[in-house]
């Protein structure tokens, strides 16, 4: 008997589209080869007001590959819409999130799956939340000694201050960090919000707009660096890709150069020396178990040639599955298929909740 797989896209998100284009590779991943015997698959699409819906509604949004242009009424929005309350809910084996940026990846839906007692997809509460949180990130990582860049967490009350405290900020960044520097919201995933200042009045103007996205601000100083990738797969014994290398000619990997095809070039594997290579498929092993991540997660880093360092730069722990995401690509180039890939991340999520009811 088949096992029904809801799978979960859209969302409350700037990542809603990118959401959408990834639940279409996975549901043709899980149609193809031998996953077409063993999964069934349940579309649950949640609408950007937070309302899901499953069956025809949610799999006309997948075959379109967009948005339904608008919404009826969303003003109208109760709370009782924002939950999973469709007939079909109880004939889901195992849940599917593809669910970028907050809503999704950040622990509160995982919450709902594991409130309602139902396997799913990826890492738990603690992980996603650790893994969404640039700032709490940063700090599990600086605990389990991974080196990263300098950085100062910053606060929207700090931002959105009294004229004589928000100079002072200012004046410690460039202090501390210098420029150039990039300025991040903590809590948004595909470089959404994400600014580089050069100067005072760039750096302005990237806190004030950071802060109009999240009150959790991170402030990382800029380096001269490869961007190498890692791609995790695994829950206890986590097992690391070959490494993917990104290079774009915009100032950093923004939304646009992501998402956009012909903005960036991915290299698989990275030409990197193998002891490079070694260390920094090590460490990613030792970021996904630094924030108790499963089943899937890529890491980033930066590689400084001229003096071979490697600074973890951050865990992505719900990566993208579009055709020019990473993660895929990654395992793809270490041998294992797309359908190989969705088919061991369902069974990983299963293999988890197993242990976690055992203890």
């Amino acid at each position: 008997m088949a096992v029904t797989v809801g799978l979960v896209f859209g969302g409350c998100s700037g990542e809603h589209e990118v959401s959408i284009r990834s639940a279409q590779a996975i549901a043709q991943a899980l149609a193809s080869g031998t996953n077409r015997e063993k999964y069934a698959v349940l579309p649950v699409y949640i609408r950007k007001d937070g309302v899901w819906q499953a069956g025809e509604t949610a799999q006309a949004v997948l075959q379109a590959g967009v948005p339904p242009h608008a919404l009826v009424n969303p003003e109208v929005t109760t709370p009782s819409q924002r939950l999973p309350r469709f007939d079909q809910i109880d004939n889901v084996d195992i849940w599917f999130p593809v669910l970028h940026g907050p809503n999704g990846e950040d622990g509160t839906v995982q919450g709902l799956f594991t409130l309602m007692e139902q396997p799913f997809v990826a890492s738990g509460v603690l992980g996603s939340a650790l893994g969404m949180d640039k700032i709490a990130m940063k700090a599990a990582f600086a605990q389990a000694g991974l080196p990263q860049v300098a950085y100062l967490a910053v606060s929207r009350a700090e931002v959105w201050s009294n004229p004589c405290v928000f100079p002072k900020l200012c004046d410690r960044i460039e202090m501390e960090l210098g420029y150039p520097c990039f300025v991040k919201p903590a809590n948004l995933g595909s470089s959404v919000g994400i600014a580089k200042a050069t100067t005072r009045k760039e750096l302005e103007a990237a806190l004030d707009s950071a802060a109009s996205y999240d009150r959790r601000i991170i402030v990382e100083a800029g380096v001269v660096a490869r961007e190498v990738e890692c791609a995790v797969l695994g829950n206890d014994n986590p097992k690391a890709s070959l490494l993917g290398e990104i290079t774009f000619q915009s100032d950093f990997y923004d939304y646009d150069t992501k998402y956009t095809s012909g903005q960036s070039q991915h290299t698989i594997p990275a030409q990197v020396p193998a002891d490079v290579a070694r260390r920094i498929q090590a460490m990613a092993v030792t970021a996904f178990q630094a924030v108790d991540a499963a089943g899937i997660s890529r890491v980033d880093f930066f590689y400084v040639e001229a003096t071979g360092e490697v600074l973890i730069n951050e865990i992505n722990t719900l990566p993208g599955f579009t055709a020019t995401s990473m993660y895929p690509m990654m395992w793809a180039a270490s041998g294992v298929s797309f359908e190989e890939l969705v088919d061991t991340l369902i069974q990983l999520g299963f293999e988890r909740t197993a242990k976690e009811g055992s203890e």
